[in-house]
């Protein structure tokens, strides 16, 4: 009997996988980290569960192996490589893959698309403090790998604090690029409206960054807690992409011939 192979990491990759769990689907589920692969069930007898960063070569021979009748791409609507290399790879072997998207939920306070837009408003936006004497602090919430970037802002050690998952890899990358330690929140998530307006006060924050990941990355939460503290809220786009939503993924796992 084959198998499906699911790509997460995400809230939704726990879904699909708890689904294969209940439902008898064989799977295997490819996760970055071990915090993702925490989120998942310990099922031995029909889920297993791969720990890693996958190179195209190595996800190229996984899918060329026959296990597969299917691929659903669950990864973070943000993760547009690894998205792209499974597509590819997917096309290249004329194996089936589903993107399942996260459901979009409405964006408040200012929107950008790119990173380099993103680092643009914020350095235009210290420039207008800096005429009123004041120093506005940023809490950035978008992650350990967008750290080096946020480096591009002016005085980014004296303005820009950075929660972020904690773990060694990131930690790393926040040392390299050149936070002080205590412009760090390392904590897990999600967070509620509570824990974010913490979060803002405690750094002082007038600038709360964030990326449009919906309700299950904890969207609403932060919007809210930023109207709450009358921070602005400044939200980094998802990029643009076609799929279906995870309620289509499972009512097509279910009923589908795939396994």
């Amino acid at each position: 009997m084959k198998r499906i192979l699911i790509f997460g990491g995400t809230t939704e990759g726990r879904r699909l996988a708890e689904l294969c769990a209940v439902q008898g689907i064989y799977a295997d589920v490819c996760v970055t980290t071990s915090y993702g692969a925490g989120l998942l069930p310990e099922d031995t007898k029909y889920v297993c569960v791969f720990v890693g960063k996958k190179p195209e070569g190595e996800i190229r021979a996984i899918l060329n192996s026959g296990k597969y009748s299917a691929v659903f791409d669950a990864t973070h609507p943000f993760a547009k490589s690894i998205s792209q290399t499974v597509r590819r790879v997917c096309d290249d072997l004329n194996i089936p893959c589903i993107r399942v998207l996260r459901e979009i939920v409405a964006v408040k306070g200012a929107a950008v698309s790119s990173m380099d837009e993103l680092i643009e408003y914020l350095n235009r936006r210290c420039a207008e403090y800096d005429r009123t004497k004041a120093v506005p602090v940023i809490l950035s919430t978008l992650g350990g790998k967008s750290m080096k970037r946020l480096t591009e802002i002016k005085d980014f050690r004296k303005r820009v604090y950075a929660r972020v998952l904690p773990s060694e890899e990131i930690w790393k990358l926040a040392e390299e690029a050149g936070f002080p330690r205590n412009h760090i929140i390392a904590l897990k998530g999600p967070f509620s409206v509570e824990q974010n307006v913490e979060h803002i006060r405690q750094t002082g924050a007038r600038i709360l960054v964030t990326k449009e990941s919906g309700s299950t990355g904890g969207y609403p939460e932060k919007a809210e807690a930023a109207e709450i503290c009358g921070t602005e809220l400044v939200t980094l786009l998802r990029p643009v992409e076609y799929g279906i939503s995870l309620a289509e993924a499972e009512k097509l796992l279910s009923g589908s011939g795939f396994c």
